[in-house]
């Protein structure tokens, strides 16, 4: 499906695996004829690859790097739309002024056509993304509309928006899910007032295989992160990088990419990679805690139920007690009588019987 229109654009934004970094997004944008240039949007210091500018003022991540080159990121962008675009060659890179979150990063945004697609990778599974995309498409939307008059009776047109998250976590999650920044609100609403929907795409192992078939970067990506999660459990984590690299140079995964920035990914790989680990084993502990308070919190329940059991079976026996007696001295029968009847059928002592006879005998 052709999706191309004269004097249209969509804007696109990638986002980095890491989410824990400073969030501080790259925008590329591929101007269409007649359409808004916002390339004057700047922070930073640029450099320039060929005919593209770059930002480097942040810290990097390997799937930032990958997809920060105009070509890669247009393969995904056709691979998720269906679209056939060739032409990469007008993109510019840029990036927001300020830091929308901190702690959030996203990583690359280009025009295309009259869509806004927001886009990120992430190793950990986030159900606030409704709410960052909210506070990184406003913030967005006003770079759009700055030169132009909320007041005026003109309504002013918008790019319409798409919201994606690529994740490749080790947790075990769904191939799609589509999150609801309406599921957050306090009071629950059939009919929001306010909405805004992201769809999570599994891109691990045997999810979502269509889409990776359709972007080769995106499956080599998947491929060379498999592989030092794989490596990673047998050896020191910059053994498994490495190793990792060479093996999907060998077999033609992402070759000229790992040649080229083998120092880079290997310093990234290894800062993603003892992060993810690290918020694995805060995950893991924050499990076993919130575990052994369900324990406690069972046995206190057991415990309560016993007492509870405990306090009826003697209500109950004191009641037949007082029975016992009641009708054995309706009956003529004597105190030692009744005690001797306690004592078979209450399972009490000689002193509890009496104990007892002497407490209910009116």
């Amino acid at each position: 499906m052709k999706r191309r229109e004269e004097g249209k654009q969509t804007l696109f934004c990638m986002a980095g695996m890491n989410v824990y970094m400073e969030y501080r997004p790259i925008h590329f944008y591929l101007p269409a004829k007649g359409g808004r240039n916002m390339a004057e949007v700047k922070a930073g210091k640029t450099t320039t690859e060929g005919s593209t500018k770059v930002q480097r003022n942040y810290k990097d991540t390997v799937s930032r790097m990958l997809f920060q080159k105009p070509e890669n990121a247009l393969s995904l962008y056709n691979a998720l739309n269906g679209t056939d675009y060739t032409d990469a060659s007008q993109i510019i890179f840029n990036m927001l002024d300020n830091a929308i979150y901190m702690g959030m990063q996203n990583d690359i945004s280009f025009l295309i056509m009259n869509e806004v697609n927001l886009y990120e990778h992430q190793s950990t599974y986030n159900l606030n993304m409704p709410l960052r995309d909210l506070f990184y498409v406003a913030e967005l939307l006003q770079v759009y509309v700055k030169d132009q008059s909320l007041y005026s009776s003109k309504l002013i047109k918008l790019p319409t928006p798409h919201f994606v998250v690529f994740y490749n976590g080790i947790e075990d999650k769904p191939e799609k899910r589509i999150l609801r920044l309406s599921e957050a609100f306090e009071v629950p609403t059939d009919d929001p007032e306010l909405e805004l929907k992201v769809t999570i795409l599994n891109i691990n192992p045997k999810m979502n295989e269509e889409l990776k078939e359709k972007c080769p970067v995106l499956k080599q990506y998947t491929q060379y992160v498999e592989q030092v999660r794989y490596n990673s459990a047998g050896m020191p984590l910059e053994q498994a990088v490495e190793t990792a690299i060479e093996y999907c140079i060998r077999h033609d995964i992402l070759k000229d990419f790992l040649l080229k920035q083998r120092a880079e990914v290997v310093k990234m790989s290894i800062f993603e990679y003892d992060e993810e680990r690290e918020i694995e084993l805060i995950r893991r502990d924050e499990r076993e805690i919130g575990a052994q308070k369900e324990r406690q919190k069972a046995e206190q329940e057991l415990k309560k139920e016993r007492q509870r059991a405990q306090a009826e079976m003697d209500k109950n026996r004191e009641n037949t007690i007082r029975s016992i007696i009641s009708i054995c001295k309706e009956m003529g029968g004597d105190q030692e009588v009744v005690a001797q009847k306690l004592m078979k059928n209450c399972n009490l002592n000689e002193e509890q019987a009496k104990e007892k006879v002497a407490l209910y005998w009116e």
